[in-house]
């Protein structure tokens, strides 16, 4: 534990985001490397990626993964006020599930697992993935549509919890939905044509002459159009979000000529498919309406589509089973006095029990389930949205939920502020408990797989039965990913210039 609390700060640290996660990356490259993994960096064409994998002779393979891309504008320090890394502007990076945490979890099952196998003389295969920006859903449907999972026997999904009541409990029926994530580009490449210049002015575009809207009001009337006609997309379905970002804006100053390039991006999480390609044609329609009001030209690039997740009762009763014995995190000592100097410098009476209860007690995955289903209608079979349901369509998969430290809500009945939970995930008494509890449940989840041949085969007629045959059986779902790594996008990233090491987007 000493050792993954070290790397858990390391990890959290770097706060880096989606696909520029470039020290992670070569951190767990170098670490897995170390602990006799053979690792394939960049896999699927990703350079913030790997493959990790370790034998013991011939068995059973499990698969893992770990995620460390954080989100911008969350940078946090490791304190219990509000203020950013040393350094950095508060616009920056910073880790808010967090995955870092996520990731120290996982290697830490994964390296007990293999510990264990040695001393014992346990046979099988480890296989761990760096999956880089779950945040934008990036990297797990590369990984499944160019093969990387099909040789797996079984997968292990572990996810701090972000909402009751999956909190300490597996997943049951109700997995994650769909995920679809793009980019629109608006272009203004010939704004001579939208009018031309007087017959006085040599310069199609001078500084007292008209000139084309350009791209940045392309980008302006999709975002509006959007918004406003929501209602339109999928109209009376409950359970959907579309959300948006713009990532570019302009190339034009404050010179009289039309912005060239605009970029806008939307992720949608629906419950089906068919909805998700619905939002896709109604914003298609709205791009290029917003294009031809501007005089610009679109063109949409994929970011993300994930498949909705596939049940395994199975799997799900072997890790539960494992979580049980390992009993929920604690946080206790330190860990209670630093939560309670967070409610103090927030003006806040600090509570004796500062943490929410659920988060140190466990709940049955049939009771998480009917809990989870008072809060949607009896057709929808998939809820919220995370891409490890790629794992699920190429082999049992479980997916783990295990409390992070969040405190009880205030008497006053009033929020904590974000920052808060962000700091929490950094400050080593809190999030150790969970990394622990994580690592033991992982470690005992796959070394059953390994020495149970009853238990996989179990999980594996149950995928078989679901899928109607197992990959490319009857009731399987192949692959949604037809498109390359979309690394080339203005994603937001640290810098080096003369000035050191900066946000792009400074203090």
């Amino acid at each position: 534990m000493p050792a993954l609390s070290e790397w858990n700060a390391t990890i959290w640290d770097f706060g880096e985001t989606a696909w520029r996660e470039y020290r992670s990356a070569a951190w767990y490259v170098e670490r897995l490397d170390a602990e006799g993994f053979t690792v394939e960096a960049g896999s699927g064409g990703m350079p913030t990626a790997f493959c990790a994998t370790w034998e013991n002779g011939a068995g059973p393979t499990i698969g893992g993964y770990a995620e460390y891309d954080g989100v911008p504008g969350n940078c946090q320090a490791a304190d219990v006020v509000k203020r950013p890394r040393v350094g950095l502007s508060p616009y920056a990076g910073g880790h808010t599930d967090p995955h870092s945490a996520l990731g120290m979890g996982a290697l830490g099952g994964f390296l007990a697992a293999k510990e264990a196998m040695e001393r014992h003389g346990i046979p099988g295969r480890l296989k761990l993935f760096g999956e880089p920006a779950e945040k934008v859903r990036g990297s797990k449907p590369i990984h499944a549509a160019r093969g990387y999972y099909d040789d797996l026997d079984a997968a292990i999904s572990f996810h701090p919890f972000y909402m009751l009541p999956l909190c300490n409990t597996v997943r049951w029926d109700t997995h994650c939905s769909v995920g679809y994530g793009f980019i629109y580009s608006f272009t203004c490449d010939e704004p001579e044509t939208w009018l031309s210049a007087g017959s006085d002015s040599p310069i199609a575009a001078s500084h007292a002459a008209v000139r084309a809207p350009g791209a940045n009001d392309a980008v302006v009337q999709m975002y509006l159009s959007g918004k406003a006609l929501k209602e339109h997309i999928l109209p009376n379905a409950s359970g959907w979000s579309m959300n948006e970002v713009i990532l570019n804006a302009g190339q034009a100053t404050a010179d009289n000529l039309p912005a060239q390039m605009a970029q806008i991006m939307y992720f949608a999480r629906v419950p089906t498919l068919e909805m998700a390609e619905q939002v896709v044609r109604a914003l298609d329609h709205y791009a290029e309406s917003a294009a031809r009001l501007a005089h610009c030209t679109w063109r949409r690039d994929w970011v993300a589509k994930s498949r909705p997740g596939l049940a395994n009762h199975a799997m799900a009763r072997i890790t539960y089973s494992n979580l049980e014995q390992v009993g929920p995190p604690r946080f206790e000592g330190e860990a209670i006095r630093l939560a309670q100097e967070i409610q103090r410098n927030l003006g806040l009476e600090p509570m004796e029990k500062p943490f929410l209860p659920a988060i140190e007690e466990l709940i049955a995955p049939e009771t998480a389930e009917q809990e989870l289903r008072r809060m949607i209608p009896p057709w929808q079979e998939h809820f919220t949205s995370d891409d490890y349901t790629e794992f699920c369509w190429h082999a049992p998969t479980v997916r783990l939920y295990i409390g992070r430290p969040a405190l009880a809500a205030p008497s006053s009945g009033a929020a904590y502020p974000h920052w808060v939970m962000n700091a929490l995930g950094g400050l080593a008494p809190c999030i150790d408990p969970m990394i622990a509890c994580a690592a033991k449940t992982i470690a005992l989840t796959a070394l059953d797989l390994l020495e149970q041949p009853a238990l996989l085969a179990e999980a594996k007629a149950e995928f078989e039965s679901r899928t109607g045959g197992g990959i490319g059986g009857t009731n399987w779902m192949a692959p949604l990913c037809d498109y390359d790594p979309p690394l080339n996008f203005r994603w937001p990233e640290y810098v080096e210039t003369p000035r050191g090491r900066s946000w792009v987007i400074p203090a």
